[in-house]
């Protein structure tokens, strides 16, 4: 039988993450998922754009990660898609990011989900949050560099 190769593909994104943080580092975890949820996260039918994660009594948790009922799953009954689910890390691991997030603005912020060797992984970033005036710098600075790009693409579209 031929091995099937998940190739590391993004299923679900937290596109607000990198506007609200300054996402300074990354952990991957396991995740604790019951019955048919592999197979909607493998459908891409998650969502962790309102998730966020905590530590409690040396385990880590993430909270309000949305994974839609698997369709042709037990309709009797459906697990709820916004339950809170444990995560799988070394308890070094969460020793660290739990001394990490103590520090005044820092939050446990999950990033994307991915499938490794088969078992759905979780990135979580260690991120401080930014404050208006940063997100109003971060989006200036990215529509100048837009504009620049465009400028070069034209200069070359002259210079055929």
């Amino acid at each position: 039988m031929a091995k099937k190769n998940d190739g590391n593909k993004v299923l679900a994104q937290n596109k607000k993450a990198s506007h609200d943080y300054f996402i300074e580092d990354t952990f991957e975890a396991g995740m604790v998922l019951t019955g048919t949820e592999i197979k909607s996260i493998r459908n891409a039918r998650a969502n962790i754009g309102d998730a966020f994660a905590t530590i409690r009594n040396g385990e880590i948790h993430i909270h309000n990660m949305h994974i839609s009922p698997f369709e042709q799953g037990n309709r009797s009954n459906p697990s709820d898609p916004t339950r809170t689910r444990k995560l799988l890390m070394h308890k070094a691991q969460i020793h660290k990011l739990l001394g990490l997030s103590k520090q005044e603005g820092y939050s446990i912020v999950p990033l994307k989900i991915y499938i490794r060797n088969g078992y759905a992984k979780l990135l979580l970033g260690l991120g401080k949050g930014k404050k208006q005036y940063d997100k109003r710098e971060t989006a200036a600075k990215r529509d100048a560099q837009r504009d620049i790009q465009r400028v070069l693409r034209e200069k070359q579209k002259v210079a055929r």
